[in-house]
């Protein structure tokens, strides 16, 4: 089961192609997993599950496990009942960094009054792949510092002081203040100027270009490469492939920005083929995609488990 990245429905159903089944923003298709990347979810484990009474469908659930997710597509009242006899979620805004948790994340949502659809393992640890930060509302200049910070957490590594990062398209400096924040040096290169207060932070060199007219050799090398450019996507990975063939980069974050109504599926699929590579739909992103390819990436959102649709009922 797929839950769609919020408000992109239909171009996760254009990935998926078909489906069997379609409840609210969750789209059911028997069988394999199929590539998809407008998913705030995948429920990885799906079964069925029947009850009499609220009671008896909460004491389900927690026979299985401890952690449930309500998804309603219908019968919003009766979820929430469920819900309310379930251990409570974690809801409060999280600090950055922090550790990811290990514990399983399950998902339910109801076909009637006694039967509901539930997996108790989804490749997004946060309840329906959603989550806040504690935002700063006075350092960074912007609040697109808040998808890289997605993008670092889920990856499960940092940049660390004395690393060099290179950061593209850095007006008006939201990345850069996030990068620097975590004592990296950053190299912020844009045409357009930074905010005066992040291109005067003392780990911060500005230069004012055209990242994409610059060679990797122009630069040197980086231990970090991010990227937030507004480009057409086969422009950003022609871009990229300079530097993967320069190997002076060995750490890339850069969002994939789709332009006008349409998703780029072929250029997405060019830059998922880079081995280590994963695309995903970020909670923070909008019309856009993340890619990472990190060293060591933990790879989080992204465990290939099949969709069985044989899959029987519980309890």
């Amino acid at each position: 089961m797929y839950h769609a990245a919020r408000g992109w429905l239909p171009h996760l159903l254009d990935e998926l192609g078909d489906r069997d089944r379609l409840d609210g923003e969750l789209v059911t298709v028997l069988g394999q997993r199929r590539p998809a990347r407008w998913t705030r979810n995948i429920w990885t484990k799906p079964l069925i599950i029947d009850f009499e009474s609220v009671g008896e469908a909460a004491r389900k659930l927690k026979d299985i496990q401890r952690n449930w997710a309500p998804c309603p597509a219908r019968l919003h009242r009766r979820s929430a009942l469920i819900a309310e006899r379930l251990p409570s979620l974690p809801v409060k805004p999280k600090p950055f960094p922090f550790v990811v948790p290990e514990t399983p994340m399950g998902a339910f949502t109801l076909l009637d009054e006694g039967r509901m659809l539930a997996s108790p393992t989804c490749t997004s640890p946060f309840a329906n792949g959603e989550f806040e930060f504690e935002e700063d509302h006075e350092g960074p200049p912007s609040r697109a510092y808040r998808k890289l910070w997605e993008a670092l957490v889920l990856s499960g590594k940092m940049p660390a002081p004395g690393e060099r990062c290179l950061d593209a398209g850095a007006s008006p400096g939201g990345w850069t203040w996030a990068i620097a924040g975590l004592g990296a040096e950053v190299v912020a290169v844009d045409r357009a100027d930074l905010e005066p207060r992040i291109a005067t932070l003392p780990n911060v060199k500005v230069i004012r270009h055209d990242a994409f007219t610059l060679a990797p050799a122009d630069l040197g090398p980086v231990d970090w490469l991010f990227s937030d450019v507004i480009c057409y996507p086969p422009a950003l990975y022609a871009w990229i492939e300079k530097w993967l063939a320069s190997g002076l980069a060995r750490n890339f974050i850069c969002t994939i920005k789709m332009q006008g109504a349409e998703f780029d599926g072929e250029t997405t699929q060019r830059f998922e083929a880079i081995p280590g590579s994963r695309v995903l739909h970020l909670w923070h992103n909008r019309h856009e995609l993340t890619w990472i390819k990190v060293d060591g990436d933990r790879g989080l959102g992204s465990a290939e488990m099949p969709l069985d649709g044989s899959a029987g009922k519980g309890g």
